[in-house]
């Protein structure tokens, strides 16, 4: 039996990390139900200048959200529900309620293309197939909106409150859903209603409202809706400018992977011998990749899933998983056993064990080499392991200290830098938490000086002036980026990524154009003062006399640079004896070469990589065509 020799050493504590992360990712998840008025009230304009419904305004930000909650969060489950219709359907036939949902999904599901695409179409098949009528009114007691509430509290059910996060989203324009009701009859149905919402917050429901209304109507939430959801004193007065920025935020999300609070992983803090601390630690930064290749069955295009099996090369049985391994040194094998190999690359426990105390002037902005991990008391420890944190936290920012520890999981220990952060607590809200932020120390090799690289053959560096110090001091001055933040800028090739991935799935034929916020800014950078402060500092490196161009041209040429310029001259020759537009008019692009076609990109400095449609499509985008 063959067994590659490359996988006998590998961490399995490493694919037990990221099962765990993956069940993590499945137990934080968030199941949302948007609750949609269909009034005939919400079918008018917004305002006369523009002809947009209220209607239209909901079915476009629910839109937008699910489709970039299939990149963001690809395990939530969500339902669209809408009351005050026409037709009915729901799992407890209620009237006036309708429970949107294609076929092959439940009405509480993870968002697909299918959904989405039909969800796009809803607005124009509405009034025919569902339909809008007043739900509330005097004559026939109905309430739909206890009736909705009801719907979204029944599919909310499943799932636990302490591992899934549950929301009821409403979208309305009506301020007071009772008011065409006077009498016994409109307090008995706000009780009601109230009363229905009130169970649904008990069962760790929340309920939250988006109010839609012109900028020349006030949305009272004074007159039903505070009640409701809850909302007292300053928060009743922030309530409007709060909600109108979520509702502007649902309509222009970015695409982009959003990962929620969690706990990465459970650590414990070792003091001394008999006292320790149960820590969890947080992940606050890290840098967003596209998502794992999902391999699909070709048939019921459901994900496949991996198994491992051993097969014995002399008679082709199956084999039980052997609990030896070998590894094959000097033409013969050397036998493990798994007990054997878990004690040979067992080095720590994985736990943080401290080693002492340093003041902080000790610690360089260099050390830092990646992503720190955040960590604060867990609520599984005692009231004593979070008063001996407390203590810790307090004596380190008094005595301006840092602790060094020894962490790492069992096949890689590290020396980690534990700071203490002060909560920081603007305006009533906390900005920042207090805990301890852990660095993870680099070792001596993985410091590189930079007089090293660029030292000459002596082995002298070349050091800049205090004047040329200065300059570049004042130019940063004025490039600097006020009230800088990561979150300013997207990543550009993730953004066109996922709209591809989006227009490939719902069958859209245009590709928005991403706005690459990377880009210098060349109207800041052309400031009198930038440009002043420029070239104050190329004056003092270079002088007065510096010539950029022909700075640029003293190099000596090399084979490849003449055979690419000898080529670029060649394409563009041949390239002016084809009548492109004309090719392009009558279909006739395809009937090239891909030389051929090689000489217009070449002449036109466009990227030659692709086969025949990429370039003629290539072609005809240059061409506007």
């Amino acid at each position: 039996m063959d067994l590659d020799a490359d996988d006998i050493f590998r961490d399995d504590e490493d694919y037990a990390e990221a099962h765990r992360s993956l069940l993590e990712d499945e137990s934080t998840k968030e199941y949302v139900v948007y609750l949609v008025d269909a009034s005939p009230k919400m079918f008018n304009a917004v305002c006369t200048s523009n002809l947009e419904t209220y209607f239209h305004i909901a079915i476009s930000c629910i839109s937008q959200t699910l489709k970039t909650q299939i990149i963001s969060r690809s395990y939530d489950q969500v339902a669209i529900c809408f009351f005050n219709t026409r037709e009915k359907q729901n799992l407890q036939g209620l009237n006036s309620v309708f429970v949107f949902t294609v076929p092959e999904r439940e009405f509480l599901d993870r968002p697909t293309a299918r959904l989405i695409k039909e969800f796009d179409q809803l607005e124009e098949s509405f009034s025919k197939h569902i339909g809008s009528q007043h739900g509330i009114v005097s004559d026939t007691r109905e309430n739909s909106l206890y009736n909705a509430i009801w719907a979204a509290q029944a599919l909310l059910r499943k799932g636990s409150a302490k591992t899934i996060d549950k929301r009821i989203l409403l979208f309305t324009n009506d301020d007071d859903p009772f008011g065409s009701i006077i009498g016994a009859a409109k307090s008995d149905m706000i009780r009601m209603t109230l009363q229905r919402a009130k169970d649904a917050q008990d069962l760790g429901i929340s309920i939250e409202l988006l109010p839609l209304s012109c900028s020349d109507e006030v949305f009272n939430v004074s007159q039903f809706y505070a009640d409701l959801i809850g909302l007292q004193g300053d928060d009743l007065v922030d309530f409007i400018p709060a909600a109108g920025n979520k509702l502007e935020d649902m309509k222009d999300q970015l695409r982009k992977r959003m990962f929620t609070k969690r706990i990465v992983k459970r650590l414990k803090f070792t003091i001394v011998n008999g006292i320790s601390i149960e820590l969890n630690s947080y992940a606050l930064i890290r840098p967003t990749a596209p998502g794992a290749i999902t391999w699909l069955d070709s048939v019921t295009n459901r994900p496949l899933k991996i198994e491992r099996i051993f097969i014995c090369a002399d008679t082709g049985a199956v084999l039980e998983e052997p609990t030896t391994r070998f590894l094959p040194y000097k033409s013969q094998n050397i036998t493990f056993l798994m007990r054997q190999l878990s004690e040979i690359k067992r080095v720590s426990t994985g736990h943080l064990h401290l080693l002492g105390f340093k003041p902080l002037s000790c610690l360089r902005d260099y050390y830092n080499l990646k992503p720190s991990t955040f960590l604060y008391p867990s609520d599984e420890g005692t009231d004593s392991s979070m008063c001996i944190f407390i203590a810790l936290h307090r004596s380190m920012i008094q005595l301006n200290r840092f602790a060094v520890a020894f962490s790492g999981s069992c096949s890689r220990p590290q020396l980690v830098a534990l700071i203490a952060q002060e909560e920081v607590v603007q305006s009533g809200s906390q900005i920042e938490p207090p805990g301890m932020h852990m660095i993870y120390l680099p070792y001596s090799d993985d410091i590189r000086l930079v007089e090293e690289r660029y030292s000459d053959t002596s082995g002298m560096v070349t050091k800049a002036s205090s004047d040329q110090i200065k300059k570049a001091a004042d130019l940063i001055k004025r490039v600097d980026l006020k009230d800088f933040s990561v979150c300013q800028f997207t990543n550009p090739a993730l953004q066109r990524h996922y709209a591809v991935l989006q227009a490939l799935a719902l069958e859209e034929y245009d590709i928005p154009e991403m706005k690459d916020e990377t880009l210098p800014d060349e109207e800041g950078l052309a400031r009198p003062g930038v440009v002043k402060a420029l070239e104050e500092f190329k004056t003092s490196v270079y002088g007065d006399n510096y010539d950029e161009e022909n700075e640029q041209g003293i190099g000596k040429p090399t084979e490849a640079s003449k055979k690419r310029k000898a080529n670029a001259e060649f394409a563009t020759k041949e390239c002016e004896q084809y009548d492109w537009g004309e090719l392009a008019d009558t279909g006739k692009l395809k009937d090239l070469t891909v030389v051929e076609l090689k000489y217009y990109l070449t002449a036109h400095n466009l990227p030659l990589t692709g086969k025949k449609e990429a370039l003629i499509s290539r072609i005809l985008s240059d061409m506007g065509k």
